[in-house]
């Protein structure tokens, strides 16, 4: 296991590993143990009792936050025609077809989000091997591929975060930086936690949520009371 660092170690001791906290504590700790000298995302992390390996229980959604994510999104949109146009009027940074399939192919990945209409996903399956494993390939459960295009990018661009749940039930966001303050993060997460609650399998049996924690980007991670989430999207 890597040693951490003096800074890590001081401000850990601040957290009660024992404790599961409210999300005002939560949130408030974290703003007290970040100590980075950059502005530190703060990133939630929630297990679910689902099982991944069956389809009707692989949650998986898009929540558009409140607060962004205070990160620019660099967006690329396959369209064709008059969805062109409009990918480009709603501040896509990178719109086109199958000139953009070989230019990724070639090896170019300087974009974050991709968008495509359906018209377009038999050119964007070619590279489906190389945008999947870092999970930017285009798909309808998170509304990504759609005719509605000039809609989705301004949404990922006021902040719309995609999200899957991985092969151990677990769930992992982004809900802003540290400068956001308590208030701004509070809101970013209860948005996340509504959109959680919302996309509960039928099927899922026992405790849907069974942990939580969030952290900023150096920082320890803070064990939230599951019964937050609840509450946040009540």
């Amino acid at each position: 296991m890597a040693k951490r660092g003096k800074k890590y170690l001081q401000v850990k001791k601040k957290v009660d590993t024992t404790k599961l906290y409210s999300l005002e504590e939560a949130v408030n700790l974290v703003l007290e143990t970040h100590y980075a000298k950059f502005d530190e995302s703060v990133d939630v992390a929630v297990v679910l009792g689902v099982n991944p390996r069956k389809a009707d229980q692989n949650v998986r959604g898009s929540v558009v936050l409140p607060h962004g994510t205070g990160k620019t999104q660099r967006v690329l949109v396959f369209a064709k025609g008059e969805k062109v146009k409009e990918a480009e009027e709603a501040g896509a940074d990178f719109v086109g077809g199958d000139e953009l399939v070989a230019k990724i192919q070639e090896g170019w990945l300087d974009f974050d989000r991709v968008v495509a209409t359906p018209d377009m996903m038999g050119s964007v399956g070619k590279i489906g091997r190389i945008l999947g494993p870092r999970g930017l390939m285009p798909n309808a459960k998170t509304g990504t591929v759609t005719f509605d295009v000039g809609k989705v990018v301004k949404e990922i661009k006021a902040g719309k975060v995609d999200f899957r749940v991985d092969k151990a039930g677990v769930v992992h966001a982004p809900i802003g930086r540290v400068s956001f303050g308590a208030d701004k993060l509070k809101e970013n997460f209860a948005a996340f936690a509504d959109t959680i609650m919302r996309l509960k399998p039928s099927t899922a049996k026992g405790t849907y949520v069974k942990s939580v924690a969030i952290s900023s980007t150096m920082g320890p991670g803070i064990k939230v009371d599951p019964s937050e989430v609840k509450a946040a999207a009540a």
